[in-house]
């Protein structure tokens, strides 16, 4: 790990990143109270019970690393402040890739690599400061 990302990250995981605890491949709905979500799949540690959830087109890739509750908590509040620079927002597109463009700079780290499923707690506290200065810079070329 450097700088608290997970350089290669597993897509496929079979050990948690979190306690080493065996990593299985399951319904979703074992998390979420019987109800399936998505693809319906995630992978979840048998030993601290992190998880991640998997993409819906292809249903084994998982979004990234598994994550505890503090780490979801802080990707979901990462999230909504972030997707507030693009969501909604004429070219959403080109602004999407200019934020994240931004954000990976912040980080010193390579655009490719800036995504919050990919970010351990470290990293996603990073983050949240990052979207802090940016928004803090759009507020002062708004006046």
């Amino acid at each position: 790990m450097v700088n608290g990302f997970h350089s290669k990250i597993n897509l496929y995981p079979e050990v948690c990143n979190l306690c080493g605890g065996k990593v299985i491949y399951t319904d979703n709905k074992n998390i979420y109270h019987g109800k399936s979500y998505g693809s319906g799949k995630c992978y979840i540690c048998t030993n601290c019970g992190a998880y991640v959830g998997t993409h819906k087109p292809r249903p084994k890739e998982a979004f990234g690393i598994l994550a505890n509750p503090e780490m979801r908590k802080l990707k979901h509040i990462c999230h909504q402040q972030f997707d507030n620079f693009w969501q909604g927002k004429p070219n959403r597109s080109k602004k999407r890739k200019k934020a994240y463009a931004e954000m990976a700079k912040i980080l010193e780290i390579p655009v490719e690599e800036c995504h919050f499923g990919y970010f351990d707690l470290v990293m996603l506290k990073k983050a949240y400061k990052a979207i802090k200065q940016m928004q803090a810079r759009r507020k002062k070329l708004l006046k």
